[in-house]
């Protein structure tokens, strides 16, 4: 690779279709060859291609086309996947139950706040929505694509964060909940489902942690009616704190979500 565009010789053997090309070079070469129409004349013709080309090119206008996807159709479908909508749907409507719940209980004295306890997990339904195998029909295509891989769970991750965020925001406005709160275990706990994904798969790590909290935290705090320790603003340092441990084994390990076994 140059500074902006494939080598010749790297190109020769990608139009040769070579199988020992390195996967990140080949992951560069066909993203870069997306954007790039110098670089895709620069391919050597092939004789086979150029027959097949013959033979289809007459049947083309004869041949009922797809009409062309709006732009701002395009933009949002790299970002979200079609999956995830219910899903985002479903976050929505736990939030306003929560919020419900939380004003319909105002009135007893030590009540725990129901958004402060689906809070840090919502994220992480939408997450195993938008890149979880079992969720996403579409997984295998998704997987083969050049740009799999983190960037991709980086994009669909902050698309679902931009849903969840916003009304949790609106939620604890309508609760009292404070920021500090929430937002810290909301992130880490998405971090976390994304680092622990790339060893066992996305849908496994988000269903794991999600059991993990209604069993830890959850339960005994509506049993004891008292807002957990791990909720306290007091708390907020080592919520940070694994956020940035959860970030760092994502990024370490993130040839892992260019394989299949990520999307499990």
């Amino acid at each position: 690779m140059t500074a902006h565009h494939p080598g010749e010789r790297l190109l020769r053997r990608y139009a040769r279709g070579d199988d020992d090309i390195a996967a990140d070079q080949l992951w560069a070469v066909e993203s870069h060859l997306e954007t790039c129409a110098p670089c895709r004349g620069r391919l050597a013709p092939d004789p086979l291609t150029d027959t097949v080309w013959a033979g289809l090119a007459p049947l083309l206008d004869h041949t009922p086309q797809m009409p062309p996807a709006r732009t701002w159709r395009r933009r949002l479908t790299a970002w979200v996947s079609p999956a995830a909508g219910p899903w985002l749907a479903m976050v929505v409507l736990v939030t306003t139950v929560a919020v419900a719940l939380d004003r319909l209980s105002s009135a007893a004295p030590g009540g725990v706040s129901l958004v402060l306890l689906v809070a840090p997990v919502l994220p992480v339904l939408g997450v195993a929505a938008s890149w979880g195998r079992a969720l996403d029909p579409a997984h295998e295509l998704i997987a083969a694509t050049p740009r799999a891989g983190l960037p991709l769970v980086f994009r669909r991750t902050a698309a679902v964060l931009a849903v969840v965020v916003p009304g949790l925001l609106a939620a604890g406005s309508a609760t009292g909940a404070a920021l500090a709160q929430w937002l810290l275990p909301c992130l880490a706990f998405t971090a976390g489902t994304l680092a622990l994904g790339g060893l066992v798969g996305v849908t496994r790590a988000a269903v794991t942690l999600v059991a993990l909290w209604a069993a830890v935290i959850v339960a005994p705090t509506v049993a004891l009616s008292r807002t957990p320790v791990v909720l306290d603003p007091a708390a907020t340092p080592v919520w940070a704190a694994l956020l940035a441990l959860g970030l760092l084994v994502t990024t370490l390990r993130r040839t892992a979500f260019t394989r299949l076994e990520a999307h499990r």
